[in-house]
């Protein structure tokens, strides 16, 4: 089949500038290269991180750019932001939608896929012949979303990444029949502890006596950075505790740093010798971070829908510390992990799972066994054979 692939706009594929969305859809083309599946073309932002990618060298996969910095794109975003103060998406959205869709409707597809990014469907004259599928990875679709029913309408299938996600579309329609979901999956083996390389701990300030906590993922208050170092000076007591935070504002912008990255480092100063601050890190090279953890700690205040960052600690078979959010107890075992409630008492419980696992080696053992082994249920692999089952109905 020919498949055209619509993606967020913002964001490049291949995923050079990281993104859970981005990189998930390398998954996806990567195992429609190996098993030569289906004819897929991307239409995706570009960026000069793209240029000789090896990915575009793929006989299966096809590559369409849209330039949203170049001049005249900037002039014609300025325009749709002055023109269309009532548009579905920002105005650097709407371009690439726009551009994309126009080299889209030339040709023919069997399938166009809409990744994360439902509402581009209200503005699509769709063949009849073609079918369209939304791939939810956050919660965009439901009974409040505006439009929501032309576009459930519209949708042939709604892959979601998490029954949590699914449930959210069925408020537009309780007897549905669309939603397939289909949690995330990883290269379990890339994050597996025999597997992945090891960052020297002192190259980050860190000694083989620290008791080291992990936190990756983009740096937004919604993550919960702010109530673990909050949790964090609550240990004050436990020097060797110490917490490694993996990420930036905006993904790949690595030296980038907003006004809320500002404050935390600001209120972390206080213990800045028990925190470490590493930027954007390249996807490649997460398994070794986490190699050199103790446990991995994911504080969502929100309700996240499938973080990957919960399957890479597990794949790399450590203890997490998370929160009973959306997706993510789908995702984790009450073997592998330490789920708690986001309520008032939140940084003290926080706090007190921290020291608990710090302080019981043996139940960290245990549970590190167990996260290998729900690790195996969440492999790349599942992920594009069930997802491609979906697509050759």
């Amino acid at each position: 089949m020919k498949i055209a692939v619509l993606t967020s706009g913002i964001l490049p594929v291949p995923a050079v500038q990281g993104g859970a969305v981005e990189n998930h859809l390398d998954f996806l083309l990567r195992y429609n290269t190996q098993h030569q599946l289906h004819d897929i073309t991307v239409y995706s932002v570009y960026d000069k991180g793209v240029d000789g990618h090896e990915d575009l060298r793929s006989s299966a996969n096809h590559y369409e750019y849209i330039h949203v910095d170049s001049l005249w794109a900037k002039i014609m975003k300025r325009f749709y932001h002055l023109t269309n103060k009532d548009g579905y998406y920002s105005y650097t959205i709407e371009y690439y939608f726009r551009q994309a869709w126009k080299r889209l409707r030339r040709q023919h597809y069997d399938i166009i896929l809409l990744e994360n990014r439902p509402g581009y469907a209200l503005s699509m004259d769709i063949p009849k012949e073609t079918r369209l599928v939304v791939y939810l990875h956050n919660d965009f679709l439901n009974s409040d979303t505006r439009g929501c029913k032309e576009i459930y309408r519209k949708a042939w299938r709604i892959i979601t990444v998490s029954a949590y996600i699914a449930n959210r579309v069925k408020t537009i329609n309780r007897d549905d029949t669309k939603c397939i979901p289909i949690l995330n999956g990883i290269d379990t083996q890339a994050f597996h502890p025999d597997r992945a390389m090891t960052i020297d701990r002192s190259r980050l300030g860190l000694s083989e006596r620290d008791f080291v906590i992990i936190f990756s993922g983009r740096i937004s208050p919604e993550k919960g950075i702010h109530e673990l170092i909050s949790a964090m000076a609550a240990l004050s007591a436990y020097p060797a505790i110490k917490l490694l935070i993996i990420g930036s504002p905006f993904y790949g912008n690595a030296k980038n740093e907003d006004s809320y990255v500002r404050a935390l480092k600001q209120e972390a100063k206080q213990i800045e010798d028990r925190i470490v601050f590493t930027g954007f890190i390249r996807y490649e090279q997460m398994p070794g971070y986490y190699n050199l953890a103790d446990i991995a700690v994911v504080p969502s205040m929100w309700d996240d829908p499938c973080p990957f960052t919960v399957l890479e600690a597990q794949a790399a078979g450590l203890p997490i510390v998370t929160t009973k959010r959306g997706g993510i107890p789908e995702e984790v075992t009450e073997d592998n992990a330490l789920l708690l409630s986001t309520d008032e008492t939140f940084i003290d419980r926080l706090a007190e799972a921290i020291l608990h696992l710090y302080s019981h080696p043996e139940q960290r053992a245990r549970m590190s066994a167990k996260a290998l082994a729900n690790a195996t249920k969440y492999t790349k692999q599942r992920l594009a054979e069930d997802f491609f089952q979906v697509i050759n109905e």
